[in-house]
């Protein structure tokens, strides 16, 4: 005879709520022009590189790879071409960000794609619709569990 013990699976009231973490909130003027300008452009490949990670820590069914993004910026500008299909990817992943956080989405992915040529205005506009992202869990600190509505 086989021994048999009874299983634990877990059923759907067991399912743990979606959670990931708090994003940290930016001043959209001074991520577009202000910091860029003091570091000749160096903050604003920061800023890429860390709100991919951001993105990916708050939601952890995107698939976002920060380095990927960056080097995309820093190898593949001269084509201009890839850089904007980042930027569209970006837009994707802060609508889904919005999404998850149960917000109306407001992120157009494309106007993350297109205002990249009226002054750089798409850093902006990201850091904005982030912004709304992080304003969806007050009090939460950058980095602490917030919970995640879909």
């Amino acid at each position: 005879m086989a021994d048999t013990q009874p299983t634990t699976e877990p059923g759907p009231s067991a399912v743990a709520p979606l959670s990931g973490l708090a994003m940290k909130r930016r001043g959209p003027v001074a991520v577009w022009l202000g910091l860029p300008i003091i570091t000749l452009g160096i903050y604003q490949l920061v800023w890429y590189y860390k709100i991919h990670k951001e993105l990916n820590e708050y939601d952890r069914r995107q698939n976002l790879s920060p380095a990927g993004s960056l080097l995309v910026l820093l190898f593949l500008s001269w084509t201009l071409i890839a850089p904007l299909v980042s930027f569209h990817n970006t837009g994707k992943a802060i609508a889904d960000a919005q999404r998850a956080a149960g917000l109306p989405v407001t992120c157009s992915p494309a106007a993350s794609t297109w205002l990249a040529f009226v002054f750089g205005l798409n850093v902006w506009y990201m850091q904005r619709e982030l912004n709304r992202v992080v304003e969806a869990h007050p009090g939460a600190t950058p980095g602490t569990q917030v919970p995640l509505a879909a």
